[in-house]
């Protein structure tokens, strides 16, 4: 079952959302800046495994450096987090458009 979440993340003044598997792995993943609300990272399972079997290291680095690096690892626990609350999908989808329009996605 596909989850929703986001949560702040102090350290860093961002917000993170999360969609997450049913194994609670991140499938697609955005951060954005709190103070300007700026997003910094849009990233997507499905384009980093294709990329991995696809492509060379310059792709996948070219991919980071434009959306950023997808959180690896079981997001389990995510709730005690800061701010941690459940999101709609609708909600994360408009947050995932903006950020990949802001950060460039042509496709």
């Amino acid at each position: 079952m596909t989850t929703w979440f986001r949560t702040y993340y102090e350290d860093e003044d961002l917000w993170l959302y999360f969609e997450v598997d049913g194994e609670d792995w991140a499938t697609r993943q955005v951060e954005v800046r709190r103070q300007d609300s700026r997003p910094v990272t849009a990233a997507s399972l499905e384009e980093v495994l294709h990329l991995r079997d696809h492509a060379d290291l310059a792709a996948m680095f070219s991919y980071e450096r434009r959306f950023g690096v997808l959180a690896e690892g079981p997001m389990e626990g995510w709730q005690d987090q800061p701010e941690a609350a459940e999101i709609s999908s609708e909600e994360f989808d408009r947050v995932w458009a903006e950020a990949r329009q802001v950060l460039g996605d042509s496709g």
